[in-house]
């Protein structure tokens, strides 16, 4: 994995926050939280292997080793997860209570497709078509997904440009890391987990999100004590960039919640 620390110093005071991509992106996608967010916190930008400056890290896309291995990399922190990256945060603030000082959900489910007994998801196909399709057009897919990341949001057009001019930046995403996370995505569940966690949590959605349904995340706060939920009426799956300043507001009253309640 790569590891890009940037805002305040190391010692100043300031907590740290460790920023997790989503599927088939980098953590370059998080310059505008960056930029809003570097007074407040010492940031730690994560590239997961088979992913912008880690693309040739082979390590394999498992959510429990990875989060083992970045909690101990960065032992005190808030933790952001985007979309699958969600997926590695969610098991940090699971399995690692101690080292982590609560967790930010954007776009990011305990579940991402739909079952008997959860309606908040999308269709399996949905992944498994995504990962066919890398096979036969491999850059024409990942835009197709690009495009569904910016769909909805009242700036659509104004994300999909920046997804475009941002995503290979780093290179593109080796093609074995991308059928990894499209497994994740489709097999991944843990909502029987949620009642025990132990760190406060706040999911932040896009009512307009085409990939993860906002009703996902008031669902998965309503699973998870100290969990609450934040829903943009104007964003899709990528809110950090349509509204940075929203979820920036966000992150930062709960980081604030979340140290005042430590205190006391």
């Amino acid at each position: 994995m790569y590891i890009q620390t940037a805002g305040a110093p190391a010692g100043s005071g300031r907590p740290a926050l460790a920023l997790i991509h989503g599927w088939a992106m980098h953590a370059g996608l998080f310059a505008p939280l960056v930029e809003r967010l570097g007074d407040a916190f010492t940031l730690h930008l994560i590239d997961l292997p088979g992913h912008g400056y880690a693309r040739d890290d082979a390590t394999a896309l498992d959510p429990k080793a990875l989060a083992d291995e970045l909690t101990q990399r960065i032992p005190d922190a808030f933790w952001l997860g985007w979309s699958l990256g969600g997926q590695v945060a969610l098991r940090a603030g699971l399995d690692h209570p101690e080292r982590v000082r609560g967790l930010i959900l954007i776009a990011s489910s305990p579940r991402f497709v739909v079952g008997d007994d959860w309606s908040h998801g999308v269709q399996p196909s949905l992944f498994r078509n995504f990962g066919e399709a890398l096979e036969r057009d491999f850059r024409g897919t990942l835009d197709g997904f690009l495009a569904l990341e910016a769909l909805g949001s009242a700036k659509a057009q104004e994300e999909l440009r920046h997804l475009r001019q941002l995503a290979f930046e780093r290179g593109e995403p080796a093609p074995r890391a991308l059928q990894e996370g499209l497994v994740l995505l489709d097999e991944f569940d843990v909502r029987a987990e949620l009642p025990q966690l132990r760190v406060p949590s706040l999911w932040i959605s896009g009512r307009r999100d085409r990939l993860v349904p906002a009703g996902a995340m008031p669902a998965a706060a309503a699973l998870a004590p100290h969990g609450r939920s934040e829903v943009i009426a104007s964003a899709g799956h990528a809110p950090f960039l349509g509204a940075t300043d929203e979820v920036a507001a966000a992150i930062e009253a709960f980081a604030v919640q979340a140290s005042a309640a430590v205190a006391s």
